[in-house]
């Protein structure tokens, strides 16, 4: 393998091989390969390598560690580094996610007390039967949700971003000329207009796009039926590589599912669909809190939508598992967020008594559901959606709802969104300022639900064919920035916050891909 990985990079990579299931796999292909008896003992090595290569382990391998590559960032810090500097390496940062935390867990625990009701019960069996025979139509006659609140909403979070501020960075310094206007006053280093053009040169103007040029007007012999003659080629080669960068200009809507798969890495086997229906035996057995919570997001979000509301049921048998999932657990290594304790009755502040909870980790947010329903066009089994549900959301969506430096988060889209607006579009950015309204107050619930709702369904899987393809969440602020540009006309004719609102309230008419393209490629 390439000298610039570090021996410590390489260590946890074959520590991480050796836990998995590929290795196992791999052990009992090449005493298969072994035990031929064309094999001679002095080309043993040569034969078992040979052998795996020709029955295709030699790609299963190198998509392994390919996806290892994707979701593991090469680290420059030495070995002795604290654990905690390798998830957020900035201390101000550190502590506003720590404390942000603390707002979040005491919100949970006044509901409870305020409702007294248990964060976690186990089910009488009656209810236990009842739940499993409705499994499939679990909106029909869910929990009573007439107390139950959302914990926070985007804009709780904004708010807190808001007040974020390095204290060894003085804004006021003639050197130091950040975000001028914008709310996000942080230091971060960003990507400026020309390198992300550079990073997304394969959906410049010139170049043909799936969900522009296989539009129902354009015959599909000029590109559609090429591109999936290519597509279905890429599938049956079965590498995460190539997959991805055939996606770079989106997926067909007949192989976007497998080629989804593909780029995340997941096959799923029968262990897989065991370790799913063990979650189910536990949504089954207890009842948590988070779940009303989601029950009541859903109601909430995709009920009220004309695109969703169908996948109302389906939606549920995805995020109730997802909360029992302590796989989710092993994200927090990469996260500057940290899960969730909570302790016994009676036991609080004794740390033996403590317990994470939810058990995955993650306490959902108002919109959080809508993460999962754009997945629900793709996806008919209920296991390979949560499979792939997962695996987005530990890759990508994680990263949009905790305070981090990194520049996937939430921190560095919102400041980029700003910088490109104020630095293309200052007459339109100083009048929305002007007359009250910042524009990352409208722009950020996008961000941090990666346009999910907000989008027709088309459009947002069009939009995440480029975060998964470019691996990137920067596509985000950039198409919130075009959306501003679009509407400028309209904008700059505003005098107050309600009625920029107004003019940016329904996108569902917009194609993003042209949008993306105006903002990345027209100045």
């Amino acid at each position: 393998m390439d000298s610039h990985f570090s021996p410590a990079y390489l260590q946890n990579l074959l520590q991480t091989l050796k836990s998995s299931k590929i290795y196992t796999d791999l052990h009992n292909a090449a005493q298969s390969e072994i035990a031929k008896t064309n094999v001679r003992v002095s080309e043993l090595k040569k034969g078992v390598q040979s052998g795996l290569a020709a029955s295709g382990w030699e790609r299963k391998l190198r998509n392994t560690i390919y996806q290892y590559l994707q979701t593991h960032a090469l680290s420059s810090h030495p070995l002795s580094t604290p654990a905690e500097h390798i998830k957020e390496p900035f201390v101000y940062l550190r502590k506003a996610q720590q404390a942000w935390e603390k707002r979040i867990l005491k919100s949970l625990n006044s509901m409870c007390t305020e409702l007294n009701i248990p964060l976690a019960r186990k089910r009488p069996d009656k209810e236990q039967k009842d739940l499993l025979s409705r499994w499939t139509e679990l909106g029909t006659d869910g929990p009573d949700l007439s107390q139950i609140r959302p914990v926070y909403a985007p804009k709780d979070f904004l708010e807190v971003i808001m007040c974020l501020q390095n204290p060894n960075y003085n804004a006021g310094d003639s050197s130091g000329t950040y975000t001028l206007w914008g709310l996000v006053q942080l230091p971060l280093k960003l990507n400026d207009i020309n390198r992300l053009r550079i990073l997304y040169s394969d959906m410049a103007i010139n170049q043909c796009q799936t969900g522009v040029d296989d539009s129902g007007d354009i015959p599909p012999e000029m590109f559609d039926s090429d591109r999936v003659k290519l597509g279905k080629k890429v599938i049956a080669g079965d590498h995460g590589p190539l997959a991805q960068e055939y996606a770079k200009k989106g997926c067909p809507v007949s192989l976007r599912a497998e080629l989804w798969c593909q780029i995340l890495g997941i096959e799923l086997d029968e262990f897989d669909t065991l370790y799913y229906e063990q979650l189910k035996a536990n949504v089954i057995a207890h009842d948590l809190l988070v779940d009303s919570l989601l029950y009541k997001d859903v109601k909430l979000t995709a009920t009220n939508d004309d695109q969703y509301f169908v996948f109302e049921d389906y939606l549920y048998q995805i995020l109730l598992p997802f909360t029992r999932d302590t796989e989710m657990l092993k994200h927090f290594s990469r996260n500057s967020a940290s899960p969730p304790k909570s302790y016994i009755r009676g036991k609080l502040g004794v740390e033996e008594f403590a317990v994470i909870y939810p058990p995955n980790g993650v306490i959902p947010f108002h919109g959080f559901a809508m993460y999962v329903a754009p997945l629900c066009y793709l996806y008919k089994e209920p296991v390979k959606l949560y499979y792939v549900f997962r695996e987005i959301y530990t890759r990508y969506f994680f990263r949009l709802h905790s305070i981090s430096s990194h520049p996937q988060g939430i921190l560095c889209l919102s400041l980029l969104f700003e910088t490109l607006l104020q630095t293309h579009e200052p007459e339109l950015f100083f009048h929305l300022k002007s007359v009250g309204c910042q524009p990352l107050k409208i722009a950020f619930k996008w961000l941090v639900r990666a346009f999910s709702g907000y989008l027709s369904s088309d459009q947002v899987l069009l939009l995440w064919d480029r975060v998964l393809s470019y691996n990137s969440l920067e596509i985000l602020p950039i198409l919130a920035v075009a959306i501003f540009s679009f509407r400028k006309t309209n904008l700059l004719k505003v005098q107050s916050y309600n009625a920029a609102e107004a003019v940016l309230a329904d996108l569902t008419t917009l194609q993003v891909i042209p949008l993306i393209q105006l903002g990345l490629f027209s100045k």
